[in-house]
């Protein structure tokens, strides 16, 4: 018995531990929005054009994101700095409000439809929507980051490690994305971007433009710039030098279609339509549209160091597209001749734009043709009514829908029964 008793009352205790107190509450989950993807930079002369797609999920892949806007960090220096440091030593050089939710924890699991949840509100862009920004390079931006070692720690322990010898060629600016919660915490910065702080090329006057009925022919002066990169100077007196470990910098051009129509003191949009900087001075562009006006612009893009500039934009060149280019020669006119009639038959035409054709007749002996057709034939066939035994001369012509007539067909020569 009194064995039983103590194993009961060692039950009773144990029972009783279990049933403690709780731990403190756990804090409540805060969502964070994914970084920002596909963040580009591209130097035009003197301004840096960032582009990137606005989050529209958490890192948990929830949606929509927690997200009120999204800032974009620069700051020149080494390619190794932390996040943290991009934060307290780079400048902000803009930032793009966004859509958020009014309750950031309303969220869908990724799969589910999102119409399960309140859509994001008020204003900026769309979650998920293209954004950019723009940052003019002044002197400040040549100015490289300082990276403080800190009271009693080393440059190991900083992350900071001095290197003998010149520092890296070619200088280089880099960018970030990070988004911002509603409650104005920062989430996972993006990958990072980067363009050269080397001098832009000039600028080449403006194009020439041409055209056929099957592509438009862009030509331009080529660059007459000297310039080899930070540091490398053109010379013809003495051998040229180049930098151990940097690349020969070259000059290609990249080629815009801009808007039309754009009125005074307005910027037209760009559109580029070289997929890579091309090494000659032209381009062909077969997208025909006629009546519609062509604007197009050159930029020289210098590459050192596997990073590109670009020199601001050369004046456009427009032109409105007319077609003036007439139908080929109908061809294969045939004829069968018949009891007061001449029949003729030919070859149809490839044009894609093409109207009709027209017949000619003459007499013989004369050799003056004239239009028997008032208006353009649809078929390849026509039977001419014509008094027996007088000889006649035939041909056809082409002509498309703006009213440009091809060249005669082969003459030939029936006389009917």
């Amino acid at each position: 018995m009194r064995s039983a008793g103590s194993l009961t009352i060692v039950l009773i205790a144990t029972a009783a531990g279990a049933c403690g107190k709780s731990g403190p509450p756990l804090p409540p989950l805060v969502r964070q929005p994914a970084p920002p993807t596909e963040l580009a930079a591209v130097r035009r002369g003197d301004s840096v054009d960032v582009r990137f797609l606005v989050p529209s999920a958490n890192t948990d892949g929830s949606r929509p994101a927690n997200l009120q806007r999204v800032e974009v960090y620069a700051y020149t220096g080494p390619a190794n700095l932390t996040d943290d440091q991009i934060a307290r030593l780079g400048a902000r050089v803009g930032s793009v409000d966004v859509k958020a939710p009014r309750d950031p924890n309303a969220t869908v699991d990724p799969g589910e439809p999102i119409g399960d949840v309140p859509p994001p509100e008020g204003p900026g862009l769309d979650q998920g929507a293209v954004a950019t920004l723009r940052e003019a390079i002044g002197a400040s931006a040549m100015i490289a980051v300082e990276l403080p070692l800190g009271r009693g720690r080393s440059a190991l322990e900083t992350g900071v490690v001095a290197l003998a010898g010149p520092p890296p060629l070619p200088p280089t600016r880099f960018y970030v994305g990070v988004g911002i919660t509603t409650r104005g915490r920062r989430g996972p910065f993006s990958a990072r971007a980067e363009v050269p702080l080397v001098p832009p090329p000039a600028p080449v006057a403006a194009p020439a433009l041409s055209y056929t009925e099957s592509s438009i022919r862009v030509t331009w002066t080529p660059a007459a710039d000297a310039a080899l990169g930070p540091g490398l100077e053109a010379s013809t007196d003495v051998l040229p030098a180049r930098a151990i470990g940097l690349s020969q910098p070259s000059l290609a051009y990249n080629v815009y279609q801009l808007s039309a129509g754009a009125g005074p003191g307005l910027e037209r949009s760009e559109t580029r339509l070289t997929d890579a900087p091309v090494d000659e001075a032209q381009f062909n562009d077969s997208r025909i549209e006629w009546g519609a006006e062509r604007c197009y612009a050159v930029r020289v893009a210098r590459t050192v160091g596997g990073l590109t500039v670009e020199s601001d934009l050369s004046p456009p060149a427009c032109r409105t597209l007319v077609d003036t280019f007439p139908p080929k020669a109908p061809t294969g006119l045939l004829h069968i001749p018949s009891e007061g009639l001449v029949n003729l038959i030919w070859e149809p035409n490839g044009e894609k734009d093409l109207a009709g054709y027209l017949v000619l007749r003459g007499a013989a002996r004369s050799g003056v043709l004239e239009r028997v057709t008032p208006s353009p034939l649809q078929t390849t066939t026509f039977a001419d009514k014509v008094p027996s035994g007088v000889g006649f001369i035939y041909a056809v012509q082409a002509v498309d829908r703006v009213g440009n007539i091809s060249a005669e067909s082969e003459r030939i020569e029936e006389t009917a029964r």
